[in-house]
């Protein structure tokens, strides 16, 4: 059955975004980004809320941006023909390889992980994140924790009253101070 996971870059005390909305804190390093790069290698379908799918838009046509390396070339490869699922009740259509979602969280979730394809189900957003965790869909925790606290903002958990018990399964430590955990839920 395929995994549900949840990465994403996040400050020492917690946040994906800082007070102010910013997060060029979370800016990856060449070494950091190749291990995204990587990451990215074993996702079959990505689902994501209309923010982060706006955000990423710019990557539809970033190979005609002439001032973006090869890494970064290599990483639009690999996300432009991915499967994005979009959940939104304001977009009319997205472009792409996206859809929008046709069903709730949980049903969606239940008809990809049913699929016989391949790769891993990664869940981008904090919002949508908080959804799935509270319907137990979440199967791993992947926080790139960033050394730094910005004091408030968007948390990367969610904030309810739920205790969730998780083994550690890696962790590693970068150049640029980063350290990637990854953590199983477990069951």
């Amino acid at each position: 059955m395929r995994r549900v996971t949840y990465s994403m870059g996040v400050s020492l005390d917690g946040y994906i975004v800082g007070p102010d909305g910013g997060f060029d804190w979370s800016e990856p390093d060449e070494e950091l980004f190749r291990f995204y790069t990587d990451e990215l290698r074993g996702i079959g379908v990505h689902l994501m809320g209309r923010r982060l799918y706006e955000t990423m838009l710019y990557w539809e046509t970033a190979d005609r941006d002439p001032s973006l390396g090869a890494p970064m070339l290599e990483w639009a490869a690999l996300w432009n023909p991915l499967p994005k699922v979009v959940f939104s009740t304001t977009l009319p259509e997205v472009r792409g390889q996206a859809r929008l979602a046709s069903g709730g969280l949980a049903v969606e979730v239940e008809r990809l992980r049913a699929s016989p394809d391949p790769g891993e189900i990664a869940i981008g957003g904090a919002t949508l994140a908080a959804e799935a965790a509270a319907l137990d869909l979440i199967d791993e925790y992947r926080p790139r924790v960033h050394p730094v606290l910005v004091g408030g903002g968007v948390p990367f958990f969610p904030r309810e009253a739920r205790r969730v018990d998780l083994e550690l399964i890696g962790s590693r430590t970068f150049g640029s101070r980063v350290v990637c955990l990854g953590y199983r839920v477990v069951r």
